[in-house]
């Protein structure tokens, strides 16, 4: 053999050792990845879901194109959901969409993210919709807090403002600052 052939066959020996440990390396970090990954206790697609409390009157309904459940941190993740909202009387008032939606039953909270639109069921409420880019809201005492820009439509009127301060059991929206507002007169 000739020293060229020689130079060849060290050339690519050493190509397929380094070769070889690159792909032993992807493979190792690959399986860390997957053993670290939490992988949620059940899934459900179209989802519809209603509860009640114990007089029997509906406490949340909710329904969602995609939903993985959590049973470690007790956190539910929706995709489209849709959340009706039930204040003191047990009637709908408010029907609350998002691209992405996170129930943490630790903090009794439902957050919503992603082209956030609340909108009142009853055609005579004053406040029609109410959008934004995030939304907490706290089903304990049915508390809607958001510091995003907001946009509140009404019958005759249109409101920005940033930061949201809303007690839906006494009925009171605030926008915390910024606010403009027009209004149109028939």
């Amino acid at each position: 053999m000739n020293r060229v052939t020689l130079a060849i066959i060290a050339f690519f020996t050493a190509a397929l050792i380094l070769y070889w440990q690159v792909q032993n390396k992807r493979n190792t970090d690959a399986g860390l990845q997957n053993s670290d990954m939490v992988r949620p206790d059940y899934v459900a697609d179209d989802l519809h879901s209603v509860s009640y409390d114990e007089n029997g009157m509906i406490s949340s309904r909710v329904s969602a194109k995609h939903m993985e459940h959590y049973e470690q941190d007790d956190r539910t993740v929706f995709s489209s959901p849709v959340y009706w909202i039930f204040p003191d009387k047990g009637q709908a008032e408010w029907r609350m969409t998002a691209e992405q939606g996170l129930l943490d039953k630790r903090s009794n909270k439902v957050i919503l993210e992603n082209n956030v639109i609340i909108d009142a069921i009853s055609p005579t409420e004053p406040i029609q919709s109410i959008s934004t880019s995030y939304l907490e809201l706290n089903l304990s005492n049915m508390i809607m807090t958001s510091e995003k820009n907001i946009l509140v439509k009404g019958q005759d009127f249109d409101i920005t403002g940033q930061g949201l301060y809303a007690d839906l059991n006494a009925q009171q929206v605030k926008l915390l600052s910024q606010v403009k507002g027009t209004y149109e007169t028939k």
